[in-house]
């Protein structure tokens, strides 16, 4: 009688252990079962917003789900981040991750997250450089040209950018820190203002991402001298790379998925499938070519190395600039 009731009790408990895998498992197989969140912390109409919309109409047809975006601006991106790594971790919250939360670990002192300790990458999507852009009233036509013209007149060019700590931003002083010329930076309250005043004259360069700059080099009313990254942008060929006069130069703005720790492994894979097999899709590879993307597949460690090095990366130049928040 004793045999059978320990029988029987290690039959219960070894039931209950197996039970949370089992219920981890089913629960991954029914995943999504309702609508999934993909929270971004920017305003509507940017590069931001766009691939995630595009992601989100491809998600919901490929998973048979809506997944609604939601803008959370302000804080430099730092409310929508802690309001994804504060979520519960079933995977109906997601991050649209960017350079900001690589950014934001130097360029803030004191963050109520450690947002690589604090969230569980799943995927990146796609990266695209920035496009070095000077007012066409200028004498300057080349990397080179910019350089001497700027030592030969330091502090006297007006850098704009999108605000500091944005890409734009680190981007020049990256190219600072390379060159040692002093240009003004000049941070704007988003990238619309900043461009603006790059066409109108008032500011002379700026580090521009290339899908909002593109038609305006193209046009003439701006006049592009080379692109951030390291290969030749498809959108406008003809720029050379600035790697090509400082070896070892890259910036790039990019965008990917996180979730909040602790997400089911089996959710995570899920999605990062889903986000590969969306870019090995023809129609996604020609939608972001149009607007000069590069994509981004991989495992979700790759992207989780990639977050780790760009912050390691851009913390180095936030120090070296001695950026604030504004």
């Amino acid at each position: 009688m004793m045999k059978y009731q320990r029988r029987q009790f290690l039959q219960i408990v070894a039931g209950a252990a197996a039970l949370p895998v089992t219920s981890s498992i089913a629960s991954a197989q029914a995943y999504p079962s309702r609508p999934v969140r993909l929270v971004i912390g920017y305003t509507p109409g940017g590069s931001a917003d766009l691939t995630s919309r595009l992601m989100g109409q491809w998600l919901s047809e490929k998973l048979g789900q809506s997944f609604v975006i939601e803008n959370r601006p302000g804080g430099g991106t730092n409310i929508a981040t802690e309001q994804v790594l504060r979520a519960t971790p079933d995977g109906y919250t997601l991050l649209l991750v960017a350079p900001a939360n690589a950014i934001n670990a130097t360029l803030y002192d004191k963050l109520p997250f450690d947002f690589m300790k604090e969230m569980e990458p799943i995927a990146g999507i796609i990266r695209f450089p920035n496009v070095v852009v000077v007012h066409p009233s200028l004498p300057i036509k080349s990397i080179p040209e910019l350089i001497a013209y700027a030592k030969a007149n330091p502090g006297k060019l007006n850098m704009a950018s999108s605000g500091n700590g944005s890409t734009i931003h680190m981007s020049g002083e990256l190219f600072k820190m390379l060159t040692g010329i002093n240009m003004q930076h000049v941070p704007y309250r988003g990238g619309a203002p900043a461009l603006t005043d790059m066409l109108s004259g008032v500011m002379q360069v700026m580090f521009d991402n290339l899908p909002t700059c593109a038609e305006h080099v193209k046009s003439g009313k701006l006049r592009g001298l080379a692109v951030t990254s390291t290969t030749r942008s498809d959108v406008l060929p003809d720029l050379p790379l600035v790697a090509d006069y400082l070896p070892g130069y890259e910036a790039s703005a990019w965008y990917g998925l996180a979730a909040p720790k602790g997400t089911p492994p089996e959710i995570v894979d899920r999605l990062n499938k889903a986000v590969n097999e969306i870019l090995a899709d023809p129609k996604a590879k020609a939608r972001f070519a149009e607007i000069g993307a590069i994509l981004l597949p991989g495992s979700a460690a790759d992207f989780g190395k990639l977050v780790a090095d760009e912050t390691d990366k851009w913390g180095k130049v936030v120090k070296f600039a001695g950026a604030k928040v504004d």
